[in-house]
């Protein structure tokens, strides 16, 4: 099966394409303020940069924070441990139901933190790209104990219930490839506190963007919202029809499948969905995904053309065949 790896929109290459040729195709006076404007707009925050990479705005959020880091015992990214690593700032992880944060966990962790500094919780949206976080409940819980959530919405921009600066404190997100925001590199982060950044000015001019990707990102901010609510229908759809989904009743962008033998279950499943040059199906135990024995197919690499139900149902059929 032959399928397209996720591109940018037909709009927002065209747009790239005319800003790096010195032309100004929105006619306006500056594409980096006019997308940080866009993206606070759309993650209900005062303050937005837009940055050089996903993992710069996680730089730069953590940089805020002078106490512990809390990260997911699993589900979340590999890069929240490396940067605080290189920031030399403590961190220990937050017990998960498979990825999803156990609530009651949580606040017996933070209750139990110093108080006196700038504690933080980052999470993504999407615990393992396949089940949403109740980030309205974490949210709570985080305030009730002064501790600063840090959302990483590279999977969920657009959407209101995520991505919502309402709960989260700090919002961050990648606009690399393949991403909701689609536009191949650069990256935001967005925030009501205005000292986050104030207090980075030399990691914001170190990791600055650029207007040929402020172009992209205001073209590609005009369909998140429908384009992510297609690759949440698409899953739900597989998981609806798929045996052994971990999380099947939960929204996501990806589909976790538990198989005790994953090293053949993957290699099959690679040698019939093909993505161009690019992988759809990740093996697990793996801390971004799930510690669990299994597969994660990334419905969210798919380009938004393939998503249609006979392509869905032959994905389905592959899978059916080597379970």
């Amino acid at each position: 099966m032959d399928l397209k790896f996720k591109k940018s929109s037909e709009d927002t290459r065209k747009i790239k394409s005319e800003i790096a040729l010195g032309n100004n195709p929105l006619n306006i006076d500056s594409y980096i303020d006019y997308a940080e404007d866009k993206i606070k707009d759309t993650t209900n925050h005062d303050y937005a940069h837009i940055v050089s990479s996903g993992n710069a705005g996680i730089f730069i959020g953590l940089s805020y924070i002078n106490g512990d880091v809390l990260i997911p015992d699993q589900g979340g990214w590999n890069g929240f441990k490396q940067i605080s690593r290189f920031l030399n700032k403590p961190f220990e992880t937050v017990k998960t139901n498979l990825g999803l944060i156990d609530i009651d966990e949580l606040n017996n962790t933070l209750s139990n933190l110093d108080k006196s500094k700038v504690n933080g919780l980052i999470l993504t949206s999407f615990a393992a790209y396949t089940a949403e976080q109740n980030i309205k409940e974490i949210s709570e819980i985080c305030h009730e104990n002064d501790v600063i959530l840090i959302e990483d919405v590279s999977g969920s921009i657009g959407d209101s219930k995520l991505a919502n600066g309402k709960y989260s404190d700090i919002i961050v997100g990648s606009t690399g490839s393949p991403k909701i925001l689609n536009v191949e590199d650069g990256g935001f982060i967005t925030t009501n506190i205005k000292e986050v950044f104030d207090n980075n000015r030399i990691l914001l001019k170190s990791f600055k963007s650029n207007e040929i990707t402020a172009g992209g990102i205001i073209s590609e901010l005009k369909n998140a919202s429908s384009n992510l609510n297609k690759y949440i229908d698409a899953c739900n759809y597989l998981k609806n029809n798929i045996d052994n989904v971990v999380h099947a009743d939960k929204r996501g962008i990806n589909v976790f499948i538990k198989n005790d033998d994953p090293k053949h279950f993957s290699w099959n499943l690679r040698q019939e969905l093909v993505l161009d040059s690019h992988g759809m199906v990740t093996k697990c135990p793996n801390y971004n995904r799930l510690k669990e024995k299994g597969v994660a197919l990334e419905i969210k690499n798919l380009d938004i053309s393939q998503l249609s139900k006979s392509n869905l149902d032959e994905i389905i059929e592959i899978v059916k065949k080597y379970q």
